[in-house]
C-alpha cells in the first residue's frame, strides 16, 4: 500500500525557514501528482501546494505564494516543501498527499488526493 512519511517540521521564529520532506513508497511515484496540505485544530484541512508528476505543473494557495516552494525528486521518490519567511499563521500540522489516480493533475480539492501521510507539526512563534 501507499506510504507517505513526512519529516522536517519543528518550532521556529517568524521569518525563519523550514524544509519539509515526504518519502513515498508503494506507488509508481513518477506518475503521481503530489501535494501538501495543512490543518489547525478546529479547521478543515487546507490546500497548500501541489506538483504534477513531471514537476512542471505547480500551484499554491495565495497565502504562501512567493514564500513556499514545492519540488520533487522522482529518482528518490521524494517531495519537498521549502518554507521561507514563515509567519505565525503558518502554524499547523502539514500533510503530504498523493493523487488519487496516476497521470492526473490535481486541483486544490482534498478529493483529488487518495493517500496521506501522518503529518508533521510546524509551529511559528512571533
Amino acid at each position: 500500500q501507499v506510504q507517505l512519511v513526512e519529516s522536517g517540521g519543528g518550532s521556529v521564529q517568524a521569518g525563519d525557514s523550514l524544509r519539509l520532506s515526504c518519502a513515498a513508497s508503494g506507488l509508481t511515484f513518477s506518475t503521481y501528482s503530489m501535494g501538501w496540505f495543512r490543518q489547525v485544530p478546529g479547521k478543515e484541512r487546507e490546500f497548500v501546494a501541489s506538483i504534477g508528476w513531471k514537476g512542471t505543473t505547480i500551484s499554491y494557495v495565495d497565502s504562501v505564494k512567493g514564500r513556499f516552494t514545492i519540488s520533487r525528486d522522482n529518482a528518490k521518490n521524494m517531495v519537498y516543501l521549502q518554507m521561507n519567511s514563515l509567519k505565525p499563521e503558518d502554524t499547523a500540522v502539514y500533510y503530504c498527499a498523493a493523487a488519487r489516480n496516476s497521470w492526473k493533475l490535481t486541483g486544490p480539492e482534498r478529493a483529488d488526493f487518495g493517500s496521506w501521510g501522518q503529518g508533521t507539526q510546524v509551529t511559528v512563534s512571533s
